[in-house]
């Protein structure tokens, strides 16, 4: 008797427990693409419930034979002094309070099955909406029936259609490109909240200037060479940045500024791209692009906005909040940034992962572009009709949104980067300890060098020259002998030796970098050659593919040091003409700069 109690007990907590997971499920109406699947689990629990009824039904019934048995048996013993009949009212309790619950399973189920049934026809109703969704020709959405044809065709082929609930069917293609995308109306019969004014906005944090870098530091993150190489750049220039923003700051005299949300991307730094120049940064690689990048962040950072930096495609999508999926979606959320600083690579990048997105928040991304785009090539019709088309160009941005090192052009946006600032007593330490017949070369990498012996050796008739070429264990057969190389040397060394020599002579490579201008700072004079005809996209490997023709403009290794800094800081001489290469370095011997 014990023995069918428990059995009975535990199977009560067994199809209670079975209910109560069936009605833990979804409720109806939670999704309108989940309404099928929440019918069939409906019919599954009204199922339960009868079953439970009817095990209830026959355990009271194996119960009372039980009770029969047991009092037949023992009046069989003649004992009925010893077993009074009170001995069975616990049974016969029991008994009744199972009938009594058997009773109201049997009630909560008629009432149940009426309300499945009454959520049935409703989801029938729902479904046949859903199945019966037509496209809406509205001429406010001209290109809402082609986007439908489109989705029919090619929903699966990205995971982000279904993150966003499309089903394949008609009404879920319609529900998404009137929710989640704009262009189809919305539909009438889908539940919208009435519009209500939303609160004025509170208003934006002050953006105050920063008295320490420490934090910005942080920001720029490790794990490459390339971020080792800024973070020594922006600690170098430390104290100089902060007597900058003081200087600022008095006088701005206290004129508010808004603190703006910027997501400083850069783009070429990423595994996706090929990150080309981090392994190349301790082995004499371009260093121009990293500058750069190093003086906008301080810049940015000093200026009190708030910053996050991504050098990798993960934290580019986690910060833009792109869907799982291949890009073809908009973002989940609206971008939570007011300026985008990115390269032609990050730019690449966030087209491809920001869907739609990208075309309606393109308007605050600048782009970092060394050599700048001409409009021909940046307007994408036109380009494509006049065969300005390449790999870097057809943005259809404003032309002002690219930013470049040096002001060569006037449609884009001179960014610039940081020239160290001397002080007086510097300036007067550094005349003092020039040494007027040393020279060092502008390559850091021995295929610059290549070809250049016979100047180098008109140059070594009058001066010490000096190089900083790297190599690892051999020194590199293109440096001559009579050429003094330090190696690859710290940027803090590399100022020293500057500081010495009366001269910085380029061998045409590599273009516009910030390196002639460091050494114009620290007193040098710089020597380079001129290019007849000038360089372009049309005539040189280097610019081909480049979204700027310049036909003119590079007329030599550094036009901007030519054209407006000139003599006697900056020569320009033909470097295949011997006697004027040759008189060159005579005359900058004698000249005090």
């Amino acid at each position: 008797r014990i023995f069918v109690l428990g059995i009975g007990f535990f199977t009560l907590c067994f199809l209670m427990t079975s209910l109560g997971g069936q009605f833990s499920a979804k409720r109806l109406g939670d999704s309108p693409f989940t309404i099928r699947t929440e019918v069939m689990g409906a019919l599954e629990s009204r199922g339960v419930l009868r079953r439970m009824s009817d095990m209830l039904e026959m355990l009271m019934k194996r119960m009372d034979i039980l009770a029969r048995l047991e009092n037949s048996t023992d009046f069989h013993k003649g004992d009925e002094a010893r077993f009074p009949l009170d001995r069975f009212q616990p049974a016969a309790g029991l008994m009744e309070r199972i009938q009594a619950i058997a009773q109201n399973v049997s009630d909560i189920a008629i009432k149940v099955d009426q309300i499945l049934r009454n959520s049935l026809l409703n989801g029938k109703v729902m479904e046949g909406r859903r199945d019966q969704c037509e496209v809406p020709r509205d001429p406010k959405y001209p290109d809402c029936a082609g986007k439908v044809e489109w989705m029919r065709a090619r929903w699966t082929s990205d995971p982000c259609y279904a993150f966003f609930g499309v089903d394949g069917t008609e009404c879920s293609f319609l529900i998404y490109l009137s929710e989640v995308e704009w262009f189809c109306p919305p539909l009438p019969w889908r539940n919208r909240t009435v519009a209500v004014p939303s609160p004025p906005p509170p208003p934006r944090a002050q953006a105050a200037f920063r008295r320490d870098l420490a934090r910005l530091l942080e920001l720029i993150g490790t794990g490459k060479e390339s971020l080792s190489f800024m973070k020594k750049r922006i600690r170098h220039l430390a104290q100089q940045w902060l007597r900058a923003a003081r200087r600022l700051e008095q006088r701005l005299a206290g004129r508010q500024r808004d603190q703006k949300h910027i997501l400083v991307h850069i783009g070429f730094l990423t595994e996706e791209s090929g990150d080309v120049f981090s392994p190349r940064v301790l082995k004499g690689g371009p260093l121009g692009e990293m500058v750069q990048w190093a003086d906008i962040l301080a810049a940015l950072f000093m200026l009190g906005h708030s910053l996050r930096v991504t050098v990798s495609l993960k934290e580019l999508q986690s910060h833009l909040g792109v869907p799982p999926g291949r890009g073809n979606c908009p973002l989940t959320s609206p971008l939570p940034f007011d300026l985008i600083y990115t390269d032609y690579h990050g730019l690449q990048q966030m087209k491809q992962h920001m869907g739609l997105s990208f075309k309606k928040y393109r308007c605050r991304v600048r782009v970092i572009d060394t050599f700048g785009t001409e409009p021909a090539y940046n307007h994408e019709e036109y380009a494509t009709l006049r065969g300005y088309r390449t790999n870097w160009g057809y943005w259809n941005l404003q032309p002002s949104q690219f930013m470049t090192m040096f002001p060569h052009t006037p449609d884009n946006s001179f960014m610039g980067f940081v020239s160290e600032e001397l002080n007086q007593t510097e300036r007067q330490l550094i005349k003092a300890n020039k040494v007027s017949s040393m020279a060092v070369v502008y390559g850091k990498e021995a295929s610059i060098w290549k070809g250049k012996e016979k100047f180098l050796a008109i140059l070594n008739k009058y001066m010490e020259i000096h190089g900083t070429v790297y190599y690892e264990t051999q020194r590199p057969p293109e440096v001559p002998a009579f050429v003094k190389n330090h190696g690859l040397l710290p940027q803090h060394e590399f100022q020293q030796l500057l500081r010495k020599a009366k001269l910085f002579i380029g061998f045409g490579f590599p273009y516009e970098g910030p390196a002639p201008l460091e050494a114009i700072a620290n007193g040098c004079v710089f020597l380079q050659a001129r290019f007849n005809p000038p360089h372009s996209s049309l005539n040189h490997e280097f610019f081909r593919g480049k979204p700027t023709s310049r036909e003119a403009s590079v007329s030599s290794q550094h036009p901007y040091a030519e054209e407006f800094i000139g003599k006697p800081h900056v020569w320009t001489v033909d470097y295949n003409n011997s006697e004027e290469f040759e008189a060159a370095i005579k005359t900058i011997m004698r000249t005090q700069v």
